[in-house]
């Protein structure tokens, strides 16, 4: 199924059972991907939000408008799931009191992991609408209208925050560009 494959709702409810599973099984990486990078790189939790995501999507298939594509709609759920887990993570870190984990190397492999972990300290610390702008249209390949879509945001507002989302990283992340430039011939 590509990605412009749309699910007939006026199907049978068992054809319409079966529609949704390819649904699933075409978008269930991408979907994943992408709540991963929502919540911050924790991939059991990115499971259960994709999970959570496709339930609430498949439970609420009858109240499709169809105002916007099935994907554009589905994705919505998904980055609100995030949203929520998120929220709660936050809730329940602070009732623990927390923990702080060192990000003081920055060791210039962009596979290594301790790398990858200050990028998504970086991406953490941006504001909900930033960190989803930017996950959305530079990791996930989502057009600018497409993103405003997802997020219910007009194009202006979403443009805005991918610049802000962009100088905080660069401001974050500019010692590794100076590390990185050294280190190449």
């Amino acid at each position: 199924m590509t990605r412009a494959a749309a699910l007939d709702l006026s199907a049978a409810p068992v054809d319409l059972e079966a529609r949704f599973g390819d649904f699933v099984a075409s978008h269930r990486d991408r979907a994943r991907r992408l709540a991963w990078r929502l919540i911050g790189g924790d991939e059991a939790a990115a499971e259960d939000v994709v999970q959570d995501a496709f339930v609430r999507a498949y439970r609420a298939l009858s109240g499709f408008r169809r105002d916007s594509s099935l994907e554009t709609w589905f994705y919505r759920i998904l980055v609100n799931q995030a949203h929520k887990h998120r929220r709660w993570r936050a809730v329940r870190e602070r009732w623990r009191g927390g923990w702080d984990e060192s990000n003081a190397v920055a060791p210039a492999d962009p596979g290594d992991p301790a790398l990858r972990r200050r990028i998504a300290q970086a991406l953490d610390k941006l504001s909900r609408k930033q960190r989803e702008a930017f996950v959305l249209v530079h990791l996930e390949g989502f057009s600018v209208r497409e993103a405003g879509e997802l997020l219910a945001a007009p194009e202006g507002t979403l443009k805005s925050h991918l610049h802000r989302a962009l100088k905080a990283l660069r401001s974050e992340l500019g010692d590794l560009r100076d590390s990185i430039g050294r280190s190449q011939p």
